[in-house]
């Protein structure tokens, strides 16, 4: 792994939090992802399933952990199963955790080889009457491959039967929402890495380059600060390429008096940052563009400060739009009428800012977060309002990555990124 070694404590916390809330005699298990073929011998880079990874540290494929609080063994209340590694594994793929070495990493004292799963799953499953699979509920979600876990969860209902089923998912959607201050730290270091990037950037920026070359600057800093890479798949687009929102093709060139939109984000220890930033090729605004980015600013820092404890998600939106369909009027891109006519269900704002405005954020670009639920302390939020206008050839997002606070504003862990147009200008032509 580039990233420097997570202190254990917070895999310790994390997993008493999700026994704290199981039933009484019950079983969880959580399964690493799979390494996905592409074809041939050939295999997508391999990326550990988050909730594995929040509730131990394990970084690592063929890894399966299992948590049973109320067992009368002490040895059989926490136990990390891990691929077997060898000498011959040491030399084609690389050093494997050994149990040692795993037991520093997630403080897990009983770390078995794979092989012995099933047998020590069958004794606790003898002391259990509960078992909790763990199925992807997350509102975004669109899982076509059959996982890791998903071929476990039809295994075990086929070996047993009588035993009750629960489910992981709506535990780990609340105490993953709220993050523990190790997780926030490594959030602003993304973030921070982000920004090195970000500044990176703005000089090298000139009529004529192609967005992918922006695309490879941003990589190369991201990489040579300890991160895999692009939290997500990358946006750099150019002139009406930003009016697509999720661009991604990034191959045009970019042309004097063009915008450009970036949502970019880098990882790090698998956790996400997420920006979005518009800037001028030429190192200047227009005039209009300039009134239209400002536009988005102000909604984007009115936005900001509603983020607080007890706002529900839904009606949070509705108050952003509010902020939009004022700005848009002073823009002239709405007049009294489309507002007085718009349909409720897709207000006149809509048409121009079609997008939500805020997600939660952390170990996954689009979090875990129950959003019918208020919103709490540490929960992570982006704010990411945006005016889209195909007519005029560009379109301007901005986006920041924020903490919801006790009291008071929530804490920008993007306040060190360029946002104000005139700091953007300065840079670019230094």
């Amino acid at each position: 792994m580039k990233y420097h070694q997570i202190d254990r404590n917070l895999f310790i916390k994390n997993r008493k939090k999700f026994t704290a809330a199981m039933q009484p005699n019950s079983v969880a298990v959580f399964n690493s992802n799979d390494i996905y073929p592409i074809s041939a011998d050939s295999t997508m880079p391999f990326q550990q399933h988050r909730d594995i990874l929040y509730l131990s540290g394990v970084d690592q494929e063929e890894s399966i952990l299992l948590l049973c609080p109320d067992a009368p063994y002490e040895h059989l209340r926490e136990i990390l199963f891990l691929r077997e590694t060898n000498e011959h594994i040491a030399v084609w793929e690389g050093e494997k955790l050994t149990k040692e070495r795993a037991f520093e990493v997630s403080g897990i004292k009983n770390v078995q080889w794979v092989k012995d799963f099933k047998k020590t799953l069958f004794e606790v499953m003898t002391y259990c009457d509960t078992m909790y699979i763990n199925t992807n509920e997350h509102y975004r979600s669109a899982v076509e491959t059959e996982t890791r876990e998903a071929r476990f969860i039809k295994w075990w209902k086929e070996q047993y039967p009588a035993h009750k089923v629960a489910k992981s998912n709506p535990i780990l959607q609340r105490i993953r929402s709220i993050k523990e201050s190790e997780e926030l730290d490594l959030i602003q270091k993304a973030c921070d890495i982000t920004e090195k990037g970000f500044r990176r950037i703005l000089p090298f920026v000139k009529p004529g380059v192609m967005e992918y070359e922006i695309e490879a600057e941003l990589i190369h800093e991201f990489v040579r600060n300890r991160s895999k890479g692009f939290a997500y798949t990358p946006i750099i687009a150019s002139g009406s390429n930003a009016n697509v929102l999720h661009y991604i093709e990034n191959n045009q060139q970019c042309n004097e008096g063009d915008l450009i939109l970036f949502d970019v984000g880098a990882e790090y220890a698998n956790y996400s940052s997420d920006m979005s930033r518009t800037i001028p090729v030429s190192g200047r605004f227009t005039k209009r563009q300039k009134e239209v980015y400002n536009a988005v600013l102000r909604v984007k820092n009115e936005a900001t400060k509603m983020l607080v404890p007890g706002v529900l998600w839904k009606e949070y939106h509705v108050e952003v739009g509010k902020l939009m369909t004022s700005e848009l009027l002073g823009l002239g891109l709405l007049d009294k009428a489309d507002v007085q006519n718009e349909n409720p269900d897709w207000p006149a704002y809509k048409k121009y800012f079609m997008h939500g405005t805020s997600h939660h954020m952390g170990l996954d670009t689009h979090d875990y977060g129950l959003l019918h639920k208020p919103m709490e302390a540490n929960m992570v939020f982006t704010v990411e309002p945006g005016i889209y206008i195909p007519a005029e050839g560009f379109g301007i997002r901005l986006e920041d990555d924020v903490v919801v606070q006790e009291s008071g504003e929530p804490f920008n862990l993007m306040r060190n990124i360029p946002i104000e147009a005139d700091e953007i200008e300065a840079l670019m032509n230094a």
